[in-house]
């Protein structure tokens, strides 16, 4: 299979016409070059409160409802989109309300099959910003897809530095990691964070980022990130585990190409199985007993 990840430029719209437009324009664009899985970035969704105007763009609790009110007929679209090209989407995630989580919102992202099935995952533990400035919540519990890809799980952004929630989807050959950072340190962490979970899982992780300049939001003002592919540094592998790095700060797609089963040859005959040997660590979790040395 090969698969696309973006670096997604946030546009204001004007209409709903432009946003669909751009989303076709991706779509195909990355659907012609033959890829099977597109994943799109955290939050790019908010380009749709645009739609709402500057005011409600900008306005941190503004954005949430107008944004929210547009995620159904934008799912329609990444739906139609899908079965259109014969893809596989991960939407761009949104602030969403759902009430039967919780009173705020939480951080959705939507993956949609060709067949219209479609799936959702919440992102489990929000950054600082998310939590003490804006009032996102986590919402709920994490998910993998058994898709006509593979299994595909899903950790947006701060989610791919914990190595927990990566270990408890470590059945998944791919895990999509939907980033925004705005700062080059932050977008490092989060490929760290990528980077690790796929030397741990021995799986391929799948980063896209939001990239450039939104000074109609608060949220996501400036973005700094690029697309990238990971994979175990081992049998069946680059030396570097990297299989694709988009340039820094630069839209567009970066594609590789993935061989479902040069996973199952590395977590059975790598030359070395993290996947494997994980469990040997179990029990080694309490803190390390102190010994003065002074």
């Amino acid at each position: 299979m090969k698969i696309a990840t973006a670096a997604y430029p946030p546009s204001f719209l004007t209409s709903w016409k432009d946003y669909a437009d751009k989303l076709t324009d991706w779509t195909r664009s990355a659907a012609g070059d033959g890829a099977d899985l597109l994943v799109f970035p955290e939050y790019g969704a908010l380009e749709l409160a645009t739609l709402d105007g500057p005011d409600a763009a900008l306005d941190l609790e503004r954005c949430i409802q107008a944004t929210n009110a547009r995620i159904p007929d934008a799912d329609a679209l990444h739906a139609d989109l899908a079965a259109k090209f014969g893809v596989h989407i991960l939407a761009a995630s949104a602030p969403v309300l759902d009430e039967s989580l919780a009173p705020r919102p939480v951080n959705r992202a939507r993956l949609f099959t060709p067949t219209g099935a479609m799936g959702i995952q919440d992102k489990q533990i929000m950054t600082r910003f998310e939590r003490e400035d804006w009032d996102i919540v986590p919402g709920g519990p994490l998910r993998l897809f058994d898709t006509a890809l593979g299994r595909i799980g899903i950790l947006i952004c701060y989610d791919s530095e914990f190595p927990l929630l990566g270990r408890a989807l470590a059945e998944a050959d791919i895990l999509l990691i939907p980033s925004v950072t705005e700062a080059l340190a932050g977008h490092s962490r989060v490929r760290i964070g990528a980077r690790a979970r796929a030397l741990e899982n021995q799986c391929v992780t799948a980063m896209a980022s939001l990239v450039g300049a939104a000074p109609w939001s608060e949220v996501i003002d400036i973005s700094v990130g690029r697309g990238g592919l990971f994979g175990p540094p081992d049998t069946g592998f680059p030396p570097t585990g990297i299989l694709a790095s988009g340039a820094l700060n630069t839209p567009g797609w970066t594609m590789a190409d993935v061989d479902p089963e040069a996973i199952r040859t590395v977590r059975r005959d790598g030359v070395v199985l993290n996947h494997a040997h994980w469990p040997e660590q179990h029990g080694r979790d309490a803190p390390a007993p102190v010994t003065r040395l002074r």
